[in-house]
């Protein structure tokens, strides 16, 4: 047996596999959802393709990329890339915007390479990148009290399971409110429609073409929201949890690579997950950061399994209510959000940068085809300079100017 799979054994732990796997059922529950929606007018093939193509190049990724780093690397789509191919995907043949992925996919892996990406990461205070990915959970924790309209017993339910977990066996909480879930959808008759049929995903070659105005139009935009609202998310996840690796530029190389490469069968394009990430890398995981990559590499094997039986799992998925996921999200989330805004608040120095990040990135504002979380580090940075900048002298730290 190869040495790492003895240590994976040695180092693996029920809650580290369960972040794993609920990361994975969340992000096929929720953010697949847009792909569907893009995807409308595509034959069922090319769609089942395309599911294939994410789910499969998110599972090697995420398999490969935590063994390799001992670290809890989650490899997911690219979300902001399928909110822009709702509007985007019916002005061009299919084949058109496969061109325009692979093209998207070619101009990522050379800003990896030539590592400005890195330089850029590593230039941002910590508080604002902890803000921004705080504010990015923060919507998704709200929805939870928002399903209480609809769902009250079974959010109420779900809520108690949390925190009693909290209380006496914080591990596995989320596993409780899991089941809990389950178990009070089951009991008031919330499960609906037969099981479905295990079928396998077939995955469809699509040639690619390239044409200039695609690429104007999707490639670019692709590659926008991929860096400001994908890679600068998955990144501070990461850092905020402790972990200095893998660095931005290989991450962002191997996941432009596999975008490549998978692009032919539907791929829009795969980076690091943010919002599934953290239920990852906190200690909720494990208490020892240095096997919770155990949950990144059992949310890989997830991704490859549910990939290959893409349609039936999401069948099965439409059977329980949406109440359940977006509780069962938002209360895994609670852990990373508390570390976020402890780490945001920490130093008084960028504490009002954090704060401005953090609202901004919390309203879910988009401008000029950008989302919150590349408005919320600019005004953030914007904030953190001007208050920091020296004007020809020391500046005078926040809150110290009346001493």
């Amino acid at each position: 047996m190869p040495a790492f799979i003895r240590q994976l054994i040695r180092d693996a732990s029920l809650p580290a596999v369960l972040a794993g796997v609920i990361a994975t059922l969340i992000s096929f529950a929720g953010p697949l959802v847009i792909v569907f929606q893009a995807a409308s007018g595509l034959p069922a093939p090319l769609l089942a393709s395309w599911v294939w193509a994410i789910s499969i190049g998110s599972g090697v990724l995420g398999v490969g990329l935590s063994l390799y780093y001992r670290a809890p690397t989650v490899i997911a789509w690219s979300i902001p890339g399928s909110v822009l191919l709702v509007t985007l995907l019916p002005t061009v043949a299919f084949p058109v915007a496969v061109g325009a992925y692979v093209v998207a996919s070619a101009v990522m892996l050379a800003v990896g390479l030539s590592g400005a990406f890195d330089r850029i990461v590593a230039r941002l205070p910590p508080a604002i990148t902890a803000a921004m990915l705080a504010g990015i959970l923060f919507g998704f924790a709200t929805r939870l009290f928002v399903g209480m309209a609809s769902q009250l017993v079974l959010v109420l339910a779900m809520f108690v399971a949390f925190f009693t977990g909290r209380r006496w066996f914080p591990r596995y909480a989320v596993v409780a409110v899991l089941l809990t879930g389950v178990s009070v959808a089951l009991l008031t008759g919330q499960v609906h429609g037969p099981l479905p049929a295990l079928s396998v995903t077939v995955p469809v070659w699509v040639t690619p073409q390239f044409d200039w105005q695609a690429i104007v139009s999707i490639s670019i935009p692709l590659v926008v929201v991929a860096l400001t609202g994908q890679f600068v998310p998955g990144m501070a996840v990461l850092r905020t949890c402790g972990y200095a690796r893998p660095a931005a530029g290989p991450l962002l190389v191997w996941s432009a690579a596999g975008s490549a490469l998978l692009a032919p069968f539907g791929c829009h394009g795969l980076n690091p997950g943010a919002v599934t990430a953290a239920i990852c890398t906190g200690p909720e995981a494990h208490p020892d950061a240095g096997r919770r990559y155990v949950a990144g590499v059992a949310g890989g094997v997830a991704y490859l399994v549910l990939g290959c039986f893409a349609g039936t799992v999401l069948a099965l998925f439409s059977t329980l209510p949406k109440e359940l996921i977006a509780t069962l999200a938002g209360l895994a989330l609670f852990p990373s959000i508390a570390g976020a805004l402890t780490t945001a608040v920490a130093d008084a120095r960028d504490r009002d940068a954090a704060l401005v990040t953090f609202i901004v990135c919390a309203s879910g504002m988009s401008l000029f085809g950008l989302g919150a979380a590349f408005w919320s580090l600019l005004f953030g940075v914007a904030t953190h300079l001007l208050l920091q900048w020296r004007w020809g002298r020391a500046a005078v730290p926040v809150g110290q100017a009346s001493r």
